[in-house]
C-alpha cells in the first residue's frame, strides 16, 4: 500500500503503541502529547505544519471535554480536504456533532473504535470505522498498519458514529462476559472440594466452548497471584458499559446481562467484592488499567 503521512495526538497506554506499529507499516507518524518526553513536536500547530495536505489527523485523549477540545482547535488549524480521526472511546452522538462542526469547514471526520489494549503493538488493533466512504478509503494504509494480520479485525460499519456505537456494544459484551467468569471463579474459590481454582481455569483454555481470549488473561492474572490477594475488590467503568444501556433503553431493546454486570461494577464499590477482584485484575491484563491494592 501507499506510504501515508499521520499526525497523532495521544501518545499515551494505546497511542504510543499505535504510532509505534503504523511507524513498522512504513508509514510516517508525527505525534504530540502534552508530555514533552514522547512527544515528537511541541504544539498542534506545530504538527499540523508538518504534515503535507491533504492533511489526516488521528486524536487518542479522553472522551468527552478533552476530545472537544482538541477538534476545536484541530477545526482552526486545518483546511478543507483535511481529515480527523477520533479513535478514543468517544460517546457517538459526540461523533456526529462534530462531523457537523468540521463538515462546516470543508474537514473529513472519521470515528474509529479501536479495540486491543496494551496488546495492540504486538496483535494489532481491531478497529470498526464510521464516516463517508470516500473518507474512510483514503485512510485504508493506515487502517492497515494498524489492524491484526489476516482477514478479520477492521471493518466500515456505517455512517458517522457507527464507529464509536459498535465499540462500545463490544465493551457492553466484555462487560457481561468478564462478569460470567468472575462469577464462576468466585464460586470455584468457595467450595472445599476444589484444590486449585486456577488449574481449573487453565483447563478450560483447550478444547471448551468457553474458551477466549479474556479466560486466557485471567490465567495469566492467577499465574501473577493464584487467589487475587494482593487486589482490592473494585472494578470501575469507563463509559461505555453506561452508554450501551442508555441505548438499548433508547431502543426498546432488553440486554439484562450487560445491564446486571454494570451494576455490579457499581456493587463493588460498597465492599470488597471476590468478583470485582477478577474484573479488575481482567481489565488491568488487557487494558492495562490501574487496580487498587489492598492496603
Amino acid at each position: 500500500m501507499t506510504a501515508m503521512q499521520l499526525g497523532l495526538i495521544g501518545l499515551g497506554k494505546m497511542g504510543g503503541n499505535m504510532r509505534e506499529r503504523i511507524r513498522r507499516a512504513g508509514h510516517t507518524v508525527i505525534g504530540y502529547d502534552r508530555n514533552p518526553d514522547v512527544s515528537d513536536v511541541a504544539s498542534l500547530s506545530e504538527l499540523v505544519d508538518k504534515l503535507e495536505a491533504p492533511r489526516t489527523v488521528w486524536v487518542m485523549v479522553p472522551a468527552g471535554a478533552a476530545t472537544q477540545s482538541v477538534v476545536d482547535e484541530l477545526g482552526e488549524l486545518l483546511s478543507p480536504g483535511d481529515t480527523v480521526v477520533d479513535g478514543g472511546n468517544s460517546r457517538w452522538s459526540d461523533d456526529e456533532k462534530h462531523a457537523e462542526e468540521l463538515g462546516a469547514k470543508g474537514i473529513g471526520f472519521v470515528d474509529a473504535g479501536v479495540s486491543g489494549g496494551v496488546w495492540g503493538l504486538q496483535n494489532g488493533y481491531a478497529l470498526m470505522v464510521g464516516g463517508e466512504k470516500e473518507d474512510v478509503e483514503r485512510l485504508q494504509p493506515i487502517f492497515h498498519a494498524l489492524k491484526p494480520e489476516g482477514p478479520y479485525g477492521y471493518v466500515h460499519a456505517g455512517k458517522v458514529g457507527a464507529g464509536h456505537f459498535s465499540k462500545m456494544v463490544h465493551n457492553g459484551i466484555e462487560y457481561a462476559m468478564m462478569q460470567a467468569y468472575a462469577e464462576g471463579w468466585e464460586l470455584l474459590e468457595k467450595v472445599e472440594s476444589v484444590d486449585s481454582v486456577r488449574e481449573v481455569f487453565r483447563s478450560w483454555q483447550d478444547g471448551t466452548v468457553i474458551r477466549s481470549w479474556l479466560l486466557d488473561l485471567a490465567v495469566n492474572a492467577l499465574d501473577e497471584d493464584e487467589h487475587l490477594d494482593r487486589l482490592k475488590g473494585f472494578a470501575q467503568d469507563s463509559g461505555e458499559g453506561r452508554w450501551t444501556v442508555e441505548a438499548a433503553v433508547d431502543n426498546a431493546v432488553p440486554l439484562p446481562t450487560i445491564t446486571a454486570s454494570l451494576f455490579a461494577r457499581f456493587a463493588s464499590r460498597q465492599d470488597d467484592s471476590p468478583q470485582m477482584k477478577m474484573i479488575a485484575a481482567l481489565r488491568n491484563q488487557f487494558g492495562g488499567h490501574a487496580v487498587e491494592a489492598k492496603k
